[in-house]
């Protein structure tokens, strides 16, 4: 019997690297349909969180689980770093359940987590987490290097931003970082990439425009701008009238307003580890800053929007809302 279970797992884990190596060929950005049953979206956003419960995990999962039952989200997405320190060893490492399956227990938090992968998560095997062997373990894990979710009411862009983080190449330190299916050819890789979601945003036809990285574009936080992200990314977004980017890796909770185009920054990054206590408040644009652990909710409708930061307690920390008619009326 042990025999024949492990050849199963085997069989599983070739048929599903099998289907992973496919879809990559592909498309770059693969496109998944996620219907929503009413008149608005709703989802929640957390980043920066795979310690096994600890550094207050537990605690943020908690009040999501909470929170969650009132918003009752059709979906949640993870903005990276999703296994600390390193990442994964393979699909079979203990950390995926220690962190992520037997931390979020709540009946409302059963449901699709769509994830990006973080510069931690770089640190480990890449392909682990991208394997679809995991969803065979937790039925909600979905995690793509990039990947487009059509929601109905928005679309959500989720971008590889840790490749364009020239640091991680340059100057690792002591880290070391797995590349494959990015080098040898990395300005290749990224120039596919910026094509293939440039073009997909000038075909949306979705009322709302939300990309999802891990790295921040604006921030008070320690990391400041990711300056490769300022300078390649972000002209794609404007032109491309993106409403949120929204990102992780500082761990704390922010909103920064852009003062040249509709473009709004909000940092989900407190999940688990925070109270850096490294920040800007003079920071251009900064309409929110809170270095704490905490997570985000989002609601939309066809024309209006309302994100919502809590803390680790569950308090309501900072509403935002906007419309799409205000936009037009501008």
């Amino acid at each position: 019997m042990a025999a024949a279970g492990f050849f199963n797992r085997f069989m599983a884990l070739r048929t599903a690297t099998f289907v992973l190596c496919f879809v990559s060929m592909l498309a770059e950005l693969q496109r998944i349909d996620h219907s929503v049953n009413s008149d608005s979206l709703r989802f929640l956003v957390v980043g920066d969180w795979g310690r096994k419960g600890e550094y207050n995990q537990s605690k943020v999962a908690l009040q999501m689980g909470r929170i969650g039952e009132e918003v009752e989200p059709d979906f949640i997405i993870s903005t990276g770093d999703n296994f600390y320190e390193n990442g994964l060893t393979g699909v079979d490492d203990p950390a995926f359940e220690e962190s992520f399956s037997n931390i979020y227990t709540a009946k409302s938090l059963q449901k699709p987590w769509f994830n990006v992968l973080g510069n931690h998560d770089y640190r480990g095997d890449v392909e682990a987490q991208l394997n679809p062997i995991l969803r065979m373990i937790d039925h909600r894990w979905l995690c793509m290097r990039s990947f487009i979710i059509n929601a109905e009411i928005a679309e959500i862009f989720f971008v590889d931003t840790t490749p364009f983080v020239d640091k991680y190449f340059t100057h690792p330190g002591s880290h070391t970082y797995d590349w494959s299916g990015i080098l040898p050819s990395r300005e290749k890789y990224l120039s596919n990439l910026l094509k293939d979601l440039d073009l997909a945003l000038k075909e949306s036809k979705s009322k709302w425009k939300i990309v999802v990285g891990h790295h921040t574009l604006r921030s008070a936080g320690h990391h400041g701008d990711t300056k490769e992200l300022v300078k390649e990314l972000l002209p794609i977004l404007k032109a491309n009238e993106v409403d949120l980017y929204i990102n992780g890796h500082d761990h704390l909770v922010q909103h920064i307003s852009s003062l040249d185009s509709e473009l709004q920054y909000f940092t989900s990054g407190g999940g688990s580890k925070a109270w850096r206590g490294d920040y800007d408040l003079n920071k251009e644009g900064l309409k929110f800053f809170y270095d704490g652990q905490g997570f985000m909710t989002v609601e939309m409708t066809t024309t209006d929007a309302e994100l919502i930061f809590y803390d680790v307690f569950g308090n309501v920390l900072y509403k935002w809302s906007t419309s799409k008619q205000a936009y037009k009326a501008i």
